[in-house]
Protein backbone atom coordinates (compact mmCIF):
# COMPACT_ATOMS: atom_id res chain seq x y z
CA UNK A 1 0.00 0.00 0.00
CA UNK A 2 1.40 3.41 -1.01
CA UNK A 3 2.17 5.81 1.79
CA UNK A 4 0.99 9.40 2.05
CA UNK A 5 3.11 11.98 0.22
CA UNK A 6 3.00 15.54 1.55
CA UNK A 7 4.60 18.42 -0.37
CA UNK A 8 5.45 21.78 1.22
CA UNK A 9 7.51 24.86 0.31
CA UNK A 10 11.15 24.30 1.21
CA UNK A 11 11.27 27.15 3.71
CA UNK A 12 8.86 25.12 5.85
CA UNK A 13 11.35 22.23 5.95
CA UNK A 14 14.24 21.94 8.37
CA UNK A 15 17.65 22.18 6.73
CA UNK A 16 18.31 18.63 7.98
CA UNK A 17 15.37 17.43 5.86
CA UNK A 18 16.87 19.01 2.75
CA UNK A 19 20.25 17.46 3.52
CA UNK A 20 18.62 14.05 3.96
CA UNK A 21 17.05 14.29 0.50
CA UNK A 22 20.27 15.27 -1.29
CA UNK A 23 22.48 13.00 0.79
CA UNK A 24 26.27 13.07 0.85
CA UNK A 25 27.06 10.75 -2.07
CA UNK A 26 26.10 10.58 -5.72
CA UNK A 27 25.27 13.15 -8.37
CA UNK A 28 22.51 14.93 -6.45
CA UNK A 29 24.91 15.52 -3.55
CA UNK A 30 27.45 16.96 -5.99
CA UNK A 31 25.07 19.12 -7.99
CA UNK A 32 23.00 20.45 -5.06
CA UNK A 33 20.60 21.98 -7.57
CA UNK A 34 23.17 24.52 -8.76
CA UNK A 35 24.13 23.23 -12.20
CA UNK A 36 21.04 24.69 -13.87
CA UNK A 37 21.56 28.03 -12.13
CA UNK A 38 25.21 28.71 -12.91
CA UNK A 39 27.50 28.89 -15.94
CA UNK A 40 29.18 25.52 -16.34
CA UNK A 41 32.70 26.73 -15.48
CA UNK A 42 31.51 28.56 -12.37
CA UNK A 43 29.64 25.48 -11.19
CA UNK A 44 32.62 23.23 -11.92
CA UNK A 45 35.06 25.47 -10.02
CA UNK A 46 32.78 26.11 -7.04
CA UNK A 47 33.67 24.19 -3.84
CA UNK A 48 31.06 21.70 -2.72
CA UNK A 49 30.55 23.56 0.56
CA UNK A 50 29.68 26.72 -1.35
CA UNK A 51 27.15 24.89 -3.52
CA UNK A 52 25.56 23.50 -0.36
CA UNK A 53 25.45 26.95 1.23
CA UNK A 54 23.82 28.39 -1.89
CA UNK A 55 21.12 25.72 -1.82
CA UNK A 56 20.35 26.39 1.85
CA UNK A 57 20.15 30.14 1.21
CA UNK A 58 17.97 29.79 -1.87
CA UNK A 59 15.61 27.34 -0.20
CA UNK A 60 15.44 29.40 3.01
CA UNK A 61 15.05 26.07 4.79
CA UNK A 62 14.12 26.35 8.44
CA UNK A 63 12.77 29.87 7.89
CA UNK A 64 8.98 29.64 7.55
CA UNK A 65 8.75 33.43 7.74
CA UNK A 66 10.86 33.85 4.58
CA UNK A 67 9.08 35.60 1.72
CA UNK A 68 10.73 33.46 -0.96
CA UNK A 69 11.98 29.93 -1.36
CA UNK A 70 13.43 28.11 -4.34
CA UNK A 71 11.47 24.90 -4.31
CA UNK A 72 9.39 22.17 -2.74
CA UNK A 73 10.18 19.28 -0.40
CA UNK A 74 8.20 16.03 -0.27
CA UNK A 75 7.70 13.73 2.72
CA UNK A 76 6.54 10.12 2.53
CA UNK A 77 4.93 8.99 5.78
CA UNK A 78 6.84 11.73 7.59
CA UNK A 79 10.25 11.01 6.03
CA UNK A 80 11.80 13.70 3.77
CA UNK A 81 12.18 12.04 0.37
CA UNK A 82 12.10 14.53 -2.49
CA UNK A 83 12.98 17.96 -3.85
CA UNK A 84 11.87 20.04 -6.82
CA UNK A 85 13.38 23.40 -7.80
CA UNK A 86 10.64 25.79 -8.87
CA UNK A 87 11.23 29.43 -9.73
CA UNK A 88 11.26 32.07 -12.45
CA UNK A 89 12.69 30.64 -15.65
CA UNK A 90 15.25 33.46 -15.63
CA UNK A 91 16.79 31.93 -12.48
CA UNK A 92 17.93 28.88 -14.42
CA UNK A 93 20.75 29.96 -16.71
CA UNK A 94 20.91 26.48 -18.22
CA UNK A 95 17.62 27.27 -19.94
CA UNK A 96 17.49 31.07 -19.93
CA UNK A 97 20.81 31.66 -21.71
CA UNK A 98 21.10 28.51 -23.80
CA UNK A 99 21.96 29.17 -27.42
CA UNK A 100 21.47 25.54 -28.39
CA UNK A 101 18.27 23.65 -29.15
CA UNK A 102 17.83 22.95 -25.45
CA UNK A 103 14.47 24.71 -25.10
CA UNK A 104 14.35 27.63 -27.53
CA UNK A 105 14.29 26.11 -31.02
CA UNK A 106 11.23 27.37 -32.87
CA UNK A 107 10.20 29.74 -30.07
CA UNK A 108 10.15 33.53 -30.24
CA UNK A 109 8.93 34.58 -26.81
CA UNK A 110 10.84 36.88 -24.48
CA UNK A 111 13.46 34.88 -22.61
CA UNK A 112 13.63 37.58 -19.93
CA UNK A 113 9.97 37.25 -18.95
CA UNK A 114 10.25 36.42 -15.25
CA UNK A 115 6.52 35.70 -15.01
CA UNK A 116 7.15 32.35 -16.71
CA UNK A 117 8.37 29.87 -14.11
CA UNK A 118 10.03 26.49 -14.46
CA UNK A 119 10.12 23.23 -12.55
CA UNK A 120 13.73 22.53 -13.36
CA UNK A 121 15.26 19.92 -11.09
CA UNK A 122 13.91 16.85 -9.29
CA UNK A 123 15.64 14.74 -6.66
CA UNK A 124 14.20 11.61 -5.06
CA UNK A 125 16.07 10.27 -2.07
CA UNK A 126 17.83 6.94 -2.54
CA UNK A 127 15.64 4.09 -1.37
CA UNK A 128 12.37 5.91 -2.12
CA UNK A 129 12.28 5.90 -5.91
CA UNK A 130 9.39 4.57 -8.00
CA UNK A 131 6.87 5.55 -5.34
CA UNK A 132 5.40 8.60 -7.04
CA UNK A 133 7.50 11.17 -5.21
CA UNK A 134 8.63 13.13 -8.28
CA UNK A 135 5.14 13.09 -9.77
CA UNK A 136 3.70 14.45 -6.52
CA UNK A 137 6.27 17.26 -6.63
CA UNK A 138 5.45 18.03 -10.27
CA UNK A 139 1.75 18.15 -9.45
CA UNK A 140 2.37 20.60 -6.58
CA UNK A 141 4.59 22.91 -8.64
CA UNK A 142 1.88 24.76 -10.65
CA UNK A 143 -0.07 25.93 -7.59
CA UNK A 144 3.18 26.91 -5.88
CA UNK A 145 4.22 29.02 -8.88
CA UNK A 146 0.81 30.56 -9.47
CA UNK A 147 0.48 31.63 -5.83
CA UNK A 148 3.74 33.54 -6.24
CA UNK A 149 2.70 35.47 -9.30
CA UNK A 150 3.64 33.19 -12.20
CA UNK A 151 1.47 33.40 -15.31
CA UNK A 152 2.76 30.09 -16.66
CA UNK A 153 5.02 27.20 -15.69
CA UNK A 154 7.26 25.08 -17.89
CA UNK A 155 9.15 21.80 -17.67
CA UNK A 156 11.88 20.46 -19.94
CA UNK A 157 11.87 16.65 -19.83
CA UNK A 158 14.19 14.48 -21.86
CA UNK A 159 12.42 11.77 -23.81
CA UNK A 160 13.86 8.39 -22.92
CA UNK A 161 13.32 5.26 -24.94
CA UNK A 162 11.81 2.38 -22.93
CA UNK A 163 14.52 0.10 -21.60
CA UNK A 164 17.30 2.55 -22.36
CA UNK A 165 19.75 3.18 -19.53
CA UNK A 166 19.91 6.85 -18.58
CA UNK A 167 22.25 9.01 -16.51
CA UNK A 168 21.11 10.81 -13.35
CA UNK A 169 21.30 14.19 -15.12
CA UNK A 170 18.72 13.04 -17.64
CA UNK A 171 16.32 11.93 -14.94
CA UNK A 172 16.71 15.09 -12.86
CA UNK A 173 14.70 17.19 -15.34
CA UNK A 174 11.63 15.01 -14.89
CA UNK A 175 9.62 12.97 -17.35
CA UNK A 176 6.96 13.92 -19.86
CA UNK A 177 4.43 11.78 -17.98
CA UNK A 178 5.09 13.62 -14.71
CA UNK A 179 4.45 17.01 -16.26
CA UNK A 180 1.38 15.74 -18.09
CA UNK A 181 0.00 14.54 -14.74
CA UNK A 182 0.49 18.11 -13.47
CA UNK A 183 -1.57 19.55 -16.31
CA UNK A 184 1.30 20.71 -18.53
CA UNK A 185 1.02 20.13 -22.28
CA UNK A 186 3.74 19.82 -24.87
CA UNK A 187 4.26 23.11 -26.73
CA UNK A 188 7.42 22.30 -28.66
CA UNK A 189 9.99 19.63 -29.31
CA UNK A 190 13.30 21.43 -29.86
CA UNK A 191 15.16 18.19 -30.46
CA UNK A 192 14.45 14.51 -30.92
CA UNK A 193 14.93 13.93 -27.19
CA UNK A 194 13.73 17.16 -25.57
CA UNK A 195 10.16 18.34 -25.03
CA UNK A 196 8.95 21.66 -23.66
CA UNK A 197 5.86 21.28 -21.49
CA UNK A 198 3.82 24.29 -20.36
CA UNK A 199 0.74 25.25 -18.40
CA UNK A 200 -0.83 28.69 -18.62
CA UNK A 201 -2.64 30.15 -15.61
CA UNK A 202 -5.85 32.07 -16.02
CA UNK A 203 -5.68 35.71 -14.82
Amino acid sequence: MAGEIVVLPANRAACAALEAVFGRRGEAARCLCQRARLPHRQWHDMPLAERRARLVEQAACGRPEAEATSGLVAWLDGTPVGWCAVGPRTDFLRYHQSQSATVWAGRSEDRDDASVWAAACFVTRAGFRRRGVATALACAAPAFAQARGARAIEGYPLLVEPGREVAWGELSVGSRAMFAAAGLVEVSRPSARRAVMRREFRP
